[in-house]
């Protein structure tokens, strides 16, 4: 296994990620994504902010990372944190821990950036997968109440997010 930035000949691969998370949302939840644009998946791309994790050569599972994310995180934006977003797994992937790869990278991604916590959110009322990041080692933090804008992913608007963040130990100093 191994994470490493996607590229933009991934961009297939991705958006059925995507596809295949959304028909599986649509069975086990109320909420789930409503497409994403392919110039803003790009644009990760671009910025390195796009990460694919590869497992004998099949990409398994993506995600994003942004160090910043006001819209949902609202004042607790100001703290030093990596927010994961979209991730969405391979299905004969699926119940092999991705979310622990990710989370065990996050943290060291995180260190390297100078950042305390690691974020994420998802959709309010899924308690399975609530109870799943919590086994992950996030702490539930609660819900929030998401804007009306534009600037959010369609299924985010006017809605609610369940919260969820690991607080890194501080970094070991060496003499």
């Amino acid at each position: 296994m191994e994470i490493m930035n996607s590229t933009h000949e991934d961009m297939d691969a991705i958006f059925q990620l995507y596809e295949a998370g959304t028909a599986y949302m649509k069975q086990v939840a109320r909420k789930h994504w409503q497409g994403f644009d392919r110039n803003m998946v790009a644009r990760e791309i671009t910025e390195g902010r796009q990460w694919k994790i590869l497992v004998d050569g099949v990409v398994a599972c993506v995600f994003v990372t942004t160090f910043h994310d006001p819209l949902i995180w609202q004042e607790k934006d100001k703290d030093p944190a990596i927010y994961l977003h979209r991730i969405a797994t391979h299905p004969a992937f699926r119940g092999q821990g991705m979310v622990r790869h990710i989370a065990a990278w996050a943290a060291t991604h995180a260190r390297k950036h100078n950042k305390q916590y690691i974020r994420m959110d998802t959709g309010s009322g899924n308690d399975k997968l609530n109870q799943y990041y919590i086994s992950c080692g996030f702490t539930y933090l609660g819900i929030v109440a998401t804007p009306d804008t534009p600037e959010l992913p369609a299924h985010y608007r006017n809605g609610s997010s369940s919260l969820f963040e690991i607080k890194l130990p501080p970094a070991a100093v060496t003499s």
